[in-house]
């Protein structure tokens, strides 16, 4: 494997690993040792997306599981992956699950709720 492949591998882990927190590409590029332009350049040849692409859809992914699986508020999930507010959480999950935050919890936590009960087998 060589250098920079083995670079963007063990910084996706350590996004994934510190995903909870507010980060910024500038946080990612010091961990790298890169200037965050280069950084960004050696990402995108690498995974052919962007790297602040990668982290907010990352952040939106976790998001919207936890929707269907908790009862976590909305404000809370906002501040915890780092969003500035509810307001800019909604317009960014908006735009990649093209439902609001609250109709896509209305809508899949019923059917994770159905399909967790159907998998539950009774002894006899």
């Amino acid at each position: 494997m060589n250098h920079r492949k083995e670079l963007i591998i063990n910084l996706i882990a350590w996004i994934n690993r510190n995903i909870q927190s507010p980060m910024k590409i500038d946080d990612v590029a010091a961990k790298s040792g890169y200037s965050k332009w280069h950084l960004q350049r050696l990402f995108f040849a690498e995974t052919g997306q962007n790297l602040g692409q990668f982290i907010r859809e990352r952040k939106l992914s976790l998001i919207a599981e936890q929707l269907i699986t908790s009862n976590e508020s909305l404000i809370s999930l906002a501040m915890k992956y780092g969003f500035d507010s509810q307001q800019s959480l909604t317009r960014a999950f908006h735009k990649k699950y093209q439902l609001p935050p609250h109709k896509y919890r209305k809508t899949f936590f019923r059917q994770h709720f159905d399909d967790f009960h159907s998998s539950i087998k009774l002894r006899k």
